[in-house]
This record gives C-alpha cells, sequence and structure tokens, in this order.
C-alpha cells in the first residue's frame, strides 16, 4: 500500500499516520518521489482494513497495490521519471547516448575517446574501473586509479561519468568519483548491492541479467527505489539465446514491454548486446525505432589494443556516422537529440 502525504503535511500528522499504520501490525516506510512524499507501507494489509486512513490529516490518497512493482510501476506514477546524471537529463525528453571504452586503461587513451565521442555527440561518457571478467586471469580493471582517472577527463571534459560498482565496499569510493552508478549482469540480484547503491541516493543504471525476465528486472529496481533512491535508469543488454552468432539475444521487445509497465527510462546497449562492432550500429537505431530513451555503445580510438571486450568496441568515426543517424530518427519520431 501507498499513502501519499500531503506537501504541507506537519510532523504531528505524520507522527499520527505512522503510529496508526504500526498499531494495526504493519511497517511504514518513507520514500520520496516525484509526486511528493510517499509512505510505503508493508505487512499483512487486512490489518488496516478498519483503519480509515483516508481521514487523516495531511493524508491526500491511499492506493492499495495489486501490481508487484510498488515504486517502480505505473500504478505507483504515470509520468515518466526524468533521472539527472551530471547536467544531462535521462528521460521523458531527448535521445541520451552514452559512449566510451569498455574499461579504463590508462589516462590518455580515456582523455582520447572522451574528447572524440563528445565531439560526435555523446552526453556521458562510460567507462569500467571495476571489471567482472569471466576467466579470473583476465584484466579486472585499474580499481580506485580507475575512478579516479574518470574524475579527472570528467572535469576536463565536461562529461557526466558512469562506471560499475561491484561490491558495497566500493560504492563510496564510486560516489565521489563518477556521476552514475552502473549495476552489471552479473550483480543484478545482488541484493545487498542494490541496497547500498540505494541508500547513496546516487543514480543507478541498472542492467537486465542474462537470464531475468521483465519482472525480476522490474523488482530488482524495486530494491533501489525502496531505500528512497528514485534515481534508476533500465538498461537492456541481451539475454543469453542459443545461437553462438551473437553474443547475446538483444531482446528490443523488452522496450515497449517496460513501458507497459514502469515509468523508469530504459535504455538499450547493443554492444554487449550483439558482441560484434558491426551489428552495433543497426541495433543501436533499432532501439531508437522500439522507443529506447537511449543507448549505450562501447567506443575504442585501437579496439585491436582494448584490453576488453575488443570486438564489440566501434571506432570514433563509426560513431559519429551513428551518432548522425540517430539525430535523423529523432527527428522522424518528433524528439530532439540532446547534444
Amino acid at each position: 500500500m501507498l499513502i501519499q502525504l500531503k506537501p504541507a503535511i506537519t510532523p504531528a500528522q505524520r507522527t499520527a499516520i505512522e503510529e496508526a499504520v504500526r498499531s494495526a501490525g504493519c511497517t511504514p516506510r518513507a520514500i520520496d518521489s516525484q509526486q511528493g512524499p510517499l509512505l510505503l507501507v508493508e505487512g499483512d494489509l487486512d490489518r488496516l482494513r478498519h483503519v480509515p486512513l483516508g481521514v487523516f490529516e495531511g493524508v491526500r490518497q491511499v492506493v492499495r497495490l495489486t501490481a508487484p512493482y510498488a515504486l517502480s510501476g505505473l500504478e505507483h506514477q504515470r509520468e515518466p521519471t526524468v533521472v539527472k546524471v551530471g547536467s544531462h537529463r535521462i528521460g521523458g525528453g531527448p535521445l541520451t547516448i552514452i559512449a566510451g571504452p569498455c574499461a579504463v586503461e590508462d589516462g590518455d587513451t580515456l582523455l582520447e575517446i572522451a574528447r572524440q565521442v563528445k565531439e560526435a555527440g555523446a552526453d556521458i561518457l562510460r567507462g569500467g574501473a571495476y571489471k567482472p571478467r569471466t576467466s579470473p586471469y583476465a584484466f579486472r580493471g585499474l580499481g580506485l586509479d580507475g575512478l579516479r582517472l574518470l574524475r579527472d577527463v570528467s572535469l576536463e571534459t565536461g562529461l557526466p561519468t558512469v562506471s560499475e560498482v561491484m561490491d558495497p565496499r566500493h560504492v563510496e569510493a564510486c560516489v565521489s568519483n563518477v556521476d552514475m552508478l552502473q549495476i552489471g549482469t552479473r550483480n543484478m540480484s545482488n541484493f545487498d548491492l542494490l541496497i547500498e547503491v540505494g541508500r547513496s541516493g546516487h543514480p543507478v543504471l541498472l542492467k537486465r541479467s542474462r537470464a531475468a525476465t521483465i519482472a525480476d528486472w522490474l523488482l530488482a529496481a524495486e530494491y533501489v527505489l525502496a531505500q528512497g533512491n528514485p534515481n534508476v535508469v533500465l538498461c537492456e543488454r541481451g539475454v543469453r539465446g542459443f545461437d553462438s552468432a551473437t553474443r547475446n539475444l538483444l531482446d528490443l521487445a523488452a522496450v515497449p514491454a517496460v513501458r507497459e509497465r514502469s515509468h523508469l527510462p530504459v535504455l538499450v546497449d547493443p554492444s554487449h548486446g550483439t558482441g560484434k562492432s558491426a551489428y552495433v550500429p543497426p541495433m543501436a537505431r533499432a532501439a531508437c525505432a522500439a522507443g529506447a530513451d537511449g543507448v549505450m555503445v562501447e567506443v575504442h580510438v585501437q579496439p585491436q589494443r582494448a584490453m576488453s571486450d575488443a570486438e564489440q568496441a566501434v571506432r570514433p568515426d563509426d560513431f559519429r556516422d551513428l551518432c548522425d543517424d540517430l539525430r535523423l530518427l529523432e527527428q522522424v519520431r518528433g524528439r530532439a537529440v540532446s547534444s
């Protein structure tokens, strides 16, 4: 159940509502949202059947939720959520373009890539400081040094940054150095990590797990939202398929499926979705046509020297052409690309 409170509610009125909920054996949890102050009520709601919550002073509306998505669902909020990442806004407006290397390798390379993707039209710089790798012997990122390089390049270019966090112990360092925290596919169900990034209040890019249903994905978002952090952006990056022609099976139908259920912005990552640089531009264009709020593309100035996911990295010239195509597609859709 959600109790929508009036903006001018007094502390005494709020306390009275919370005490009534607790006296019935349920738990109220304060949530801040774009709709104003809320109380999320958990527990056996039948115990509240005879409690006239709607007549309490300070209550605007009481909503009994029938869907499992208490905070991410359209039942809670009809208007699209807009998430601010640095000076850029994701959702409800122009297409967002995120670009950069799979992994932060060194400062000079990162700066060169950042300058080129910004010139081409990127809004946010991506780069992995911590890299989850299937093999323990593969390059796993520069860690804190990589985060500091992202911070320095952001200051140099003006691009906000997003980087993956893999461990609750790293959340504080990531929040101090980058503008958005990425939860990768392997950690979508790492609930302790989701809770920690939720508590941080920092913008979160939540990637879909390779075996997750839409429901699983949205419930993972609930973990972040339930901590009072409304700044969640979903990212479709492909699910595990049976055909080795592509790295994953990029599920573009997930975009309208999410739109039907949730107010959260949804991006598409065609780099991980296909695993081959030649397939990235057409699938990025298709994502735009499907109604995505943006795309995230891996770009490298020398893919042959990339230390991670070289085969799916797009060269800067090809990325520039892709940005031009996306601008044209957005004009057809009647929505401008931010650049």
